[in-house]
């Protein structure tokens, strides 16, 4: 499907006229404000897919916030309140995933699986060029949780869409003896659920200034396993909109919320909405998140 030819009434899932700051064309959305209020606008059973990658509480920046909660119960209570919104305005048959530390995950892994259903559990493995701890093994993955409302409600799986190359059959040629008759290994499967992405970073075409920006290599996995062309793709944190800008892309009706201004007009910019915001252009500056330098540039070998 193109995302030219979608034209979403924005205005039919909510269930108010829009009174809060949001900017929207005929396939994206955004809004500026606090995920909690905006979800509580937008009526039960409206979204087919949702992405949410919400501050993991740990000290992060976040350029008008700092992501760091007095305790971890605090922590924990104030993502069942963002997770139960979600599911509330999720279709019945449709998915949530979502991402935390790997030090919060279990409990928010409990809640979801006695309250709704979980459907996978998946790491996302990176390297990292960072220095790593000599006092323990240094984390190289970040844990994404697939759920949706029962065990026994229909999802979207889109598996043919995301087949990747199985070595097994593309490179070591081998021959599976247990088909009669002997056939090769497929050249290609469906992925496990351990995924390898890069992380993004300042040289990436794709980067954008935000300290924990995802790949758009993950979120089309995401997306075009889980959902249709003119399903309405949700990310009630959209930071640099990766999830809005890929979904429009792929012929989706992309939403996304951020409580900063200077995310919002990234997303207002990323997906299409406008160029300009309140008489100022919006154009892509690229800041280091770091002011450390490579050796490289440090002139070191």
């Amino acid at each position: 499907m193109n995302p030219q030819q979608l034209t979403f009434e924005f205005q039919s899932i909510f269930v108010d006229e829009i009174s809060f700051e949001e900017v929207h064309n005929h396939n994206s959305m955004a809004i500026l404000g606090d995920c909690l209020d905006a979800l509580k606008k937008i009526k039960n059973d409206s979204i087919h897919l949702i992405f949410a990658d919400a501050p993991y509480n740990i000290g992060k920046n976040f350029g008008n916030n700092i992501d760091h909660w007095d305790t971890v119960d605090a922590y924990v209570s104030w993502c069942k309140k963002w997770i139960d919104e979600c599911m509330r305005v999720l279709k019945d048959n449709g998915t949530m995933y979502f991402m935390t530390a790997t030090q919060h995950m279990p409990y928010l892994d409990i809640y979801v699986a006695e309250k709704y259903n979980v459907l996978c559990r998946i790491a996302w493995t990176y390297d990292s060029s960072g220095v790593q701890s000599k006092k323990m093994f240094g984390s190289l993955y970040e844990p994404i949780l697939m759920i949706n409302k029962s065990s026994k409600a229909k999802y979207t799986f889109n598996c043919q869409d995301i087949l990747v190359e199985a070595k097994t059959g593309a490179h070591r040629k081998l021959i599976d003896y247990r088909k009669n008759p002997p056939q090769p290994y497929s050249t290609e499967k469906v992925p496990g659920n351990v995924w390898e992405f890069n992380r993004v970073r300042f040289k990436m075409e794709e980067y954008e200034n935000h300290p924990t920006q995802k790949p758009e290599s993950m979120l089309e996995r995401i997306v075009k396993a889980s959902s249709n062309p003119g399903d309405i793709v949700l990310d009630p944190f959209s930071g640099s909109f990766t999830t809005s800008a890929v979904a429009t892309k792929l012929g989706r009706i992309g939403i996304g919320i951020d409580m900063n201004e200077e995310y919002y007009e990234i997303g207002i910019r990323r997906t299409g909405i406008a160029s300009e915001y309140k008489g100022k252009s919006l154009v892509k500056k690229k800041v280091r998140k770091t002011n450390a330098k490579s050796k490289y540039v440090r002139g070191e070998k």
